[in-house]
C-alpha cells in the first residue's frame, strides 16, 4: 500500500506528544494570565457563512478563507482564517454591553496559502481584544498585555513596531486617489517596492507627492517622530496621529520601541494605531495588534476596539525547549496501596502510568524515566532501567 494516503496537505501537519504538550502549556498560561486582566474567554465556531465571517474584513482576507457549501441551506460557507472578527461581531452584536469589555480566544484558523516560507497554513491563534474604550489608554493597555505575553514564553521581543494608518489615509484622501490607485499604492508600500511607489504618486501634486515618497524612510527610533513633524504636511490627521505615538512613545518608553510610518499591516480595517513584536530567531513578527475601531458597525454597533494576536505555534517554537519532564512506572498488579501512592503523586503534578502486563522493555519510549518499586512496606521512587 502506497505511504502517500498517509500523507497530509503542504503546509499542514501533526502537532506530535512533546510539541503538543509545549503548545498547551502556553495556551494555559497566557488565558490564564488575560483573565487575570479581565479579558473573559470567548469560543468563536471555526465555520460561519461567509458574509458574516468577511464583513467588513477587506479582499485580503477574503482570498485567505477556504470556503464550501452548507449541505443544510445550500449558502456558501468560510473557514476562519482570523478570529478577531468573530469576537468583534460577538462583542457588537451578542454581548452588546454598554461600557468596556474584555474578550480572549485561542483556536485554529485555516488558510488558503501559508503566510511565508516553511510557515503553516494552520496557525492556532490566540489574542485579546479591548473593547469600548477609544482613548489612547486602552493601546496602552494592549501593548504592555502583549508584552507580559511574550515574557510568560520567555521570548525576548527585540523591538515593538509602532505605526498609524491615519498617516497614509489621510495623505491618499488629500490627494483624492480612486480606491484602485490607493490600493496599488498600498500594496507597493507594503512590499517596500520604491520605483512602484514613485511610478504611482508621479502625477500628484506637491507637498502630498513628496510625503507619500517620504513615508518608507520614515522608520527608526523616536525621533523618527520629530522629522515626521518636520517633513509631512501640516494636515489635522496627520498631526493627530503624529501625536498619539508621540504619547506611546512616553508612556512605553521602557519598552524596546521603533515607529515604522509606512507599516500599512491591517490597513483595511485597522483604524489607528498598529503595532508588531519582533525577536530573535523569527523572520517576521510574532505579533500584530492595533485599534480597530468601527469595525463592529458591520454588525450592527460601531464600538472602539483594539487587541493583537500571535500564533501559538510560533510561540512554543521560539519559547526555550527546557527538559521533558519524564513520567513515573506503576507496576501491575495494582493494589489499594499502590494506587493510593500513585494517586498522591498525580496530585502533586507527577505522571503516573501504570505499567500494563507484557510490555516490558518499552516503556522509556512512552516517556517513563522513574519507577515505583516496593521496599519491605513502603513504595519508592528509583530511576527506570531497561534493556
Amino acid at each position: 500500500m502506497s505511504n502517500r494516503r498517509w500523507l497530509l496537505p503542504e503546509a499542514i501537519e501533526d502537532v506530535l506528544p512533546r510539541d503538543a504538550v509545549r503548545i498547551e502549556t502556553l495556551r494555559r498560561s497566557l488565558l490564564d494570565e488575560f483573565s487575570r486582566h479581565g479579558y473573559e474567554l470567548v469560543i468563536p465556531p471555526l465555520l460561519e457563512y461567509v458574509e458574516s465571517l468577511l464583513t467588513g474584513s477587506g479582499h485580503d482576507l477574503d482570498l485567505r478563507t477556504f470556503k464550501l457549501v452548507d449541505q443544510l441551506s445550500g449558502r456558501s460557507m468560510g473557514l476562519r482564517a482570523d478570529i478577531t472578527p468573530q469576537v468583534a461581531r460577538i462583542d457588537a452584536h451578542l454581548l452588546n454591553r454598554k461600557g468596556v469589555t474584555r474578550l480572549c480566544y485561542c483556536g485554529s484558523v485555516l488558510h488558503t496559502l501559508p503566510a511565508g516560507f516553511n510557515a503553516t497554513r494552520e496557525p492556532l491563534q490566540i489574542g485579546a481584544e479591548l473593547y469600548g474604550h477609544a482613548g489612547l489608554e486602552a493601546d496602552i493597555e494592549a501593548i504592555r498585555l502583549l508584552a507580559t505575553a511574550l515574557g510568560l514564553c520567555k521570548i525576548a521581543a527585540s523591538r515593538f513596531d509602532l505605526g498609524h494608518v491615519g498617516v497614509f489615509r489621510a495623505l491618499t484622501k488629500r490627494a483624492g486617489m480612486a480606491s484602485e490607485a490607493e490600493e496599488e499604492l498600498f500594496d507597493a508600500l507594503q512590499g517596500k517596492d520604491l520605483p512602484m511607489v514613485r511610478e504611482l504618486v508621479a502625477g500628484l501634486a506637491d507637498p502630498i507627492r513628496s510625503a507619500l515618497l517620504t513615508l518608507p524612510e520614515l522608520y527608526g527610533d523616536r525621533r523618527i517622530l520629530d522629522r515626521a513633524a518636520q517633513v509631512l504636511p501640516a494636515l489635522p490627521e496627520v498631526d493627530a496621529a503624529l501625536s498619539e505615538l508621540q504619547r506611546l512613545a512616553d508612556a512605553l518608553a521602557d519598552l524596546p520601541l521603533s515607529f515604522d510610518l509606512a507599516d500599512l499591516r491591517g490597513y483595511h480595517y485597522h483604524s489607528g494605531v498598529v503595532f508588531a513584536a519582533y525577536c530573535a530567531g523569527s523572520p517576521g513578527a510574532v505579533a500584530l495588534g492595533g485599534r480597530y475601531d468601527d469595525f463592529g458597525r458591520a454588525y450592527g454597533r460601531a464600538r472602539a476596539a483594539t487587541g493583537f494576536s500571535m500564533d501559538l505555534r510560533e510561540l512554543a517554537r521560539l519559547s526555550p525547549d527546557g527538559e521533558p519532564h519524564g513520567a513515573i512506572l506503576a507496576p501491575w498488579p495494582e493494589d489499594d496501596i499502590l494506587e493510593a501512592e500513585a494517586s498522591r503523586l498525580r496530585a502533586q503534578g507527577e505522571r503516573v502510568v501504570l505499567a500494563l502486563p507484557g510490555h516490558e522493555g518499552t516503556w522509556r519510549e512512552a516517556g517513563c524515566d522513574r519507577i515505583l518499586a516496593r521496599k519491605g512496606n513502603d513504595w519508592i521512587i528509583e530511576s527506570l532501567k531497561e534493556d
